[in-house]
């Protein structure tokens, strides 16, 4: 075949600039489109191969990758099934370009968003060769060794016209796409940069990429020294970007907890922190996904861990920004998904919206509650001693997702202050008729700081009553849920004084009389320096305090939620509390009692500084005037 001139069958003259500017927001995508196209050139040869199409030897089917600085090239070759000249025509000047011009044709004057929805439907994997370049070349061969025409080059500068010619001999079997960076591309010719990329988006292709050579360390056999240790030798050998058979594409039974935990810092090299636990998925109806899931240790900066899954199509990445893809809880944990059904050339936007994808999220959503309740129904002792890392993921899910929360009710824990876990109906059983109150109604206690709140949980335990801990960092809004869900009602065990939280019909009487804690009152409220602090008066156990500050149920989570909120409702809200005043104490009799003024003014300050110190409330001024109070009294 002569040299043949030819013009690709496109009426739009501005094709290049059109697609350039909408078919990737990224440019450094198109060295992941390229190397695709040669790992599916050398899977369909293999193929062939399996099926007795192609006789001839496969031999090394490594793709390399070869970057000319001096040329301003970048060069993938692959020795898949290559292309004759006929086949150039078909696949490259036609189906390509066309698909090209359909794109432009019917999608101009919209948006960047409707644009990016539907690029995957057009097959312009190889245009975005054109975005990074002055000029593309393709020198191919065919597989078909049948084939009387030798090996070909087509070249093409972003215009219509293309040059086909034949290629000297000694051209192997496959296709090198060799790129002519333009100036605005000089950062493709620095290594680093291309190792990156590959290292990126190719990490687990499942053909061989080399990129350059590598220096390592390599034991000489049988040869010691004078200690007795191991002699190494430096070599230089190929640098093989890609593991090509990941844990994810293996069989479950092959693997050993080793492999899962290698793979997870194969994935993740700086996290040194070891998952929880993992979930091998493997479904093949009604759409083929493959992956792992871990579970990784949440700390109280989950957020910053999220957009860790890795989202691939047939091992080639596609994004790691998975949240609209997955259901948000599910982007607090790590590893890969894979699957063909998720269209490789398409914007996250389109994905977030694809009926596809949204099943295979619905699935994985029940696979991660079936192997939750699998590990908690096989070894609960090993689920409790992990629940206090994994439990926000849970709970995450629980508020979040309806369908997650009906599965997670069989295997979600609650901790008590003894340290027991119990489920939400285990735990419902055991409280439900020693937290009654009078009116029947069962109020579920909590701290959520137990060394602060001590005083308060040791009185209700006093009282027999059970106290959760829900110190964890999603706890409250877990509990609002909780609360909303199943009718439960929780209070806090510094809402109020014990037996407000729970009354009870036996309430206990008061020592003093009305007009008594009418003389009281005014002493108290003028010694209050903090104006939301409410004076109120309590009967309570002489062995109790003679004074508590208390936190409000209610108001205090409107609090926490204005501050969750950024501080909205137009408003600032106070941190309202209570004082409240144990009537049966003696110190409050004796204070009732003091004929003299000043006295019994320091014994208002000190009971009140009391109540503030135990809250951890008291500071600067004064807790010096308290500690000096203290002094004077006790001389």
């Amino acid at each position: 075949m002569s040299t043949k001139k030819g013009q690709i069958n496109v009426k739009t003259e501005n094709i290049f600039p059109i697609i350039k500017k909408f078919l990737y927001s990224e440019h450094e995508i198109f060295l992941r489109e390229l190397i695709s196209n040669a790992v599916d050139a050398t899977q369909k040869l293999k193929a062939l191969s399996r099926l007795g199409e192609f006789k001839g030897e496969l031999g090394d089917l490594t793709i390399e990758v070869i970057l000319d600085a001096k040329a301003k090239t970048l060069t993938i070759k692959d020795k898949g099934i290559g292309m004759n000249a006929e086949e150039i025509g078909k696949y490259i000047n036609q189906i390509a370009f066309s698909g090209a011009e359909e794109f432009v044709e019917k999608f101009k004057g919209k948006s960047q968003d409707e644009v990016s929805a539907i690029i995957g439907h057009f097959g312009l994997g190889f245009y975005s060769a054109f975005m990074v370049s002055d000029k593309v070349e393709i020198h191919t061969k065919t597989y078909r060794e049948g084939d009387n025409e030798g090996a070909v080059q087509w070249e093409c500068d972003g215009s219509p016209n293309y040059i086909l010619k034949d290629l000297k001999a000694g051209h192997e079997r496959g296709t090198s796409v060799i790129l002519h960076l333009n100036d605005d591309s000089k950062e493709f010719l620095e290594e680093h940069r291309i190792l990156g990329l590959l290292k990126k988006y190719c990490k687990f292709l499942p053909v061989p990429i080399q990129f350059g050579m590598e220096k390592t360390h390599v034991k000489k056999e049988g040869e010691k020294d004078k200690d007795g240790n191991d002699i190494y030798e430096e070599v230089e050998t190929q640098r093989i970007i890609n593991n090509t058979n990941p844990a994810w594409i293996r069989k479950p039974s092959e693997l050993t907890e080793e492999d899962y935990a290698t793979f997870y810092h194969e994935l993740y090299p700086m996290n040194w922190e070891e998952p929880l636990f993992h979930i091998h998925l493997n479904v093949d109806y009604p759409f083929t996904l493959t992956g792992i899931l871990y579970f990784p240790k949440l700390t109280e900066r989950f957020g910053i861990q999220k957009d860790k899954i890795q989202l691939y199509c047939n091992q080639v990445f596609v994004t790691d920004s998975v949240e609209g893809i997955v259901p948000d809880f599910l982007t607090l944990l790590h590893g890969v998904l894979d699957s063909p059904d998720i269209p490789l050339n398409v914007s996250r936007s389109y994905l977030q919206s694809d009926a596809e994808v949204k099943k295979i999220s619905s699935h994985i959503t029940k696979k991660v509650a079936d192997k939750l309740e699998e590990i908690f129904k096989n070894n609960r002792e090993d689920f409790e001693k992990k629940w206090d890392d994994v439990k926000a993921f849970i709970e995450y899910g629980m508020f979040s997702d309806e369908k997650f929360y009906e599965r997670g009710e069989k295997f979600a824990l609650v901790k008590n202050i003894e340290g027991k876990y119990f489920t939400l109906s285990e735990y419902k059983e055991k409280v439900k008729e020693t937290q009654k109150d009078k009116h029947g109604k069962v109020i579920y206690l909590y701290t959520t700081h137990p060394k602060e709140q001590h005083a308060f949980v040791e009185t209700a335990k006093e009282r027999g009553y059970d106290v959760l801990v829900m110190d964890g960092i999603l706890d409250q809004h877990f509990l609002n849920h909780l609360e909303m869900k199943e009718q439960m009602s929780f209070q806090r065990v510094d809402a109020n004084v014990i037996d407000k939280l729970i009354e009870k019909e036996d309430a206990m009487p008061s020592k003093l009389s009305d007009e008594e804690k009418d003389k009281l009152k005014p002493l108290f409220e003028k010694t209050v320096e903090d104006q939301h602090l409410t004076v109120l008066f309590e009967s309570m156990s002489e062995k109790e305090m003679p004074a508590l500050i208390t936190r409000p149920e209610f108001m205090r989570r409107m609090k926490e939620l204005q501050q969750l909120s950024g501080g909205g409702f137009g408003m600032h809200m106070p941190d309202a509390m209570n004082l409240i005043i144990n009537v049966n104490h003696p110190l409050i009799s004796n204070i009732l009692n003091e004929k003299d003024e000043t006295q019994q003014t320091r014994l208002v300050k000190q009971v009140i500084d009391l109540s503030l110190l135990s809250q951890g409330l008291l500071s600067g001024e004064s807790l010096t005037n308290f500690i000096k109070r203290s002094v004077d009294l006790i001389e």
